[in-house]
Order: structure tokens, then sequence, then C-alpha cells
């Protein structure tokens, strides 16, 4: 006989009619969009995701990750990449225009109990969780996160040399993110495109070099990770062979992200055995050696 099916989430799942505030388009088909939606900011945390109905004619939302979430001032950022109706569609929003959003969705990232040195690698549209979890560590004393970055279209930002010295990284890899160095906090950019002050290469390769070049102990070392599935995976062996805890948010298709259609299963190893767990409620945060990709 199958399980209940667990509807606790629900009464966490919030409705807000949000306001676009500020719209950025960057290369690539990249945007990043600032929106008023002061309940589900409040209840915001590294990690979740937000949907978005993008167009009152598109029927289906679309789950995004929350980048930054202010409570104070009850704005929230996207940022994703024009692929599709619904994208293109929301990309045409105007500063002014509402639209419907459900939200904060999934567990988040562990908010506490961390090691002191958190690995933080973003790959392309997984790169907004980084950012919020990163807002999130500066504000916890005694940890030292450095974050990693990898995108094979320009980044959506004007990277600028780190002034933040980071042992074991290649000298001349100096590209960072102004946002985290604003924060004092060390951050790296790989690409294969040839990006001036990247990394040439994958940016779990630039990973595996730090954590074995940096002279960092392993047992102060911890992973966070958001991107492909393919990095994802380069990120569960690299934490396997490394001894080192990971946890990784998936990317999935999603039709409702209410845990109500089950299209976005994947099967995990639990205690009790492999079980198929919801993306969408059940995660999007999962511990990366209980995952089983493919």
């Amino acid at each position: 006989m199958s399980a209940a099916l667990d509807l606790s989430h629900r009464d966490t799942i919030l409705l807000e009619d949000a306001e676009v505030l500020e719209i950025r388009h960057h290369p690539g088909d990249q945007v990043v969009m600032r929106l008023a939606a002061p309940e589900i900011a409040a209840a915001c945390q590294p990690g979740v995701f937000v949907h978005l109905r993008c167009e009152p004619t598109l029927l289906m939302r679309r789950p995004m990750s929350v980048m930054r979430a202010d409570a104070a001032r009850g704005t929230l950022e996207i940022l994703f990449k024009v692929h599709g109706l619904g994208t293109e569609a929301l990309a045409k929003r105007q500063v002014g225009e509402r639209l419907s959003m459900m939200g904060p969705i999934g567990k988040p990232f562990r908010l506490e109990g961390y090691r002191a040195r958190p690995l933080l690698i973003g790959g392309g549209v997984g790169i907004p969780p980084m950012i919020y979890l990163a807002e999130h560590l500066r504000r916890v004393k005694g940890v030292q996160p450095l974050v990693l970055m990898g995108s094979e279209v320009p980044f959506p930002f004007t990277a600028r040399p780190s002034q933040i010295m980071v042992p074991g990284l290649p000298s001349e890899v100096i590209a960072a993110m102004p946002l985290l160095e604003d924060w004092g906090i060390a951050s790296r950019l790989a690409s294969l495109q040839g990006y001036a002050g990247c990394f040439e290469g994958y940016v779990t390769d630039l990973a595996d070099r730090w954590i074995r070049e940096s002279g960092v102990s392993r047992d102060e070392v911890e992973i966070f990770a958001c991107g492909p599935t393919p990095m994802l995976r380069a990120v569960q062996q690299l934490a396997a062979k490394a001894g080192v805890p990971a946890q990784i948010s998936l990317e999935e298709y999603m039709a409702c992200a209410v845990g109500g259609c089950a299209g976005c299963a994947v099967r995990i190893e639990t205690p009790q055995g492999a079980a198929m767990k919801r993306v969408c409620v059940d995660g999007p945060v999962f511990e990366a050696a209980s995952v089983v990709f493919g």
C-alpha cells in the first residue's frame, strides 16, 4: 500500500499578487527581476523557489529560484534565462505590472551548524540560490565561505578583479562577482568561453583544485551546490572523493510545484531504502550522497 500523501507543506505556501519593481536584461537572454511580495519575501529562506504565472493567458506557472529576499522591504529577486514561451512572456513584463506568485516552496539549505569553510558552487541558472545562501552566511559568525560560479554564457553581472586572496587557486583566476566582493565574500568564476580572469574549465574542476591545494582541513569544508544535473553529479563525486558533506539543489521540470502531480520525482536513498521523492516539496535540496542520478 502506498504511503499517504503529505499535505503539510500546503499550510506554508502563500499566494500573493506581486508587483514588478525592476527588470534588468543581461547578455545571454538572462533577466533579473525584482518584485514586491511582502508576505512571501518574509517567509523565504536560501534554497526555496517561487512559482510564477508569467502571463495571464499562460495557465502553467514557472518555478524560479529566489536569488535574494528582503523581509524588511518586502521584496525578492529572481534570475532566469529566456527559454520557451513562459520565460519569454515573463521577460516582457513591465515595471508596475502584477503577476500571481506562489511561494515560498521547497526545503531550504541547512540554516545553521555550518563548518568553518563552506564551499558554494553555482552553475548557470543555479547561481541565484548560491547568492542567497552567501548573503545568509555573511551574518553567521565563524565561517569563511568561498563562492565558485560557472557559466557558458556571459555572467549576469560585470565581473571585476578580486581583492580577496584565495590560496589554492591559480593566480591568474581573479574574476569575481562585485556584490560578493562588497560583502567581503571571496568568489571566483569559471567558463569554457575564454572570459577574462575566469578559470578555463568546469567549475567543479576549480572546486576540486581548491579542496586539494588550499591547505584547508577537509574537516572544515562542506559543499552547497545548485546547477544542471551533470554539474551536480560531478559535485556528488567530488564530495565523495574528498570525504566532505554536500547539499545539492536539484533542477527538474515541474507542473504543479506543490507536490500533487509527482512529475518531478527523483530516486533518493533513505535509511529505509530507496524512495521516490518530489523535488518541489521534498526538496529541492537533498544530501548529495542520497541522490540516485540517472
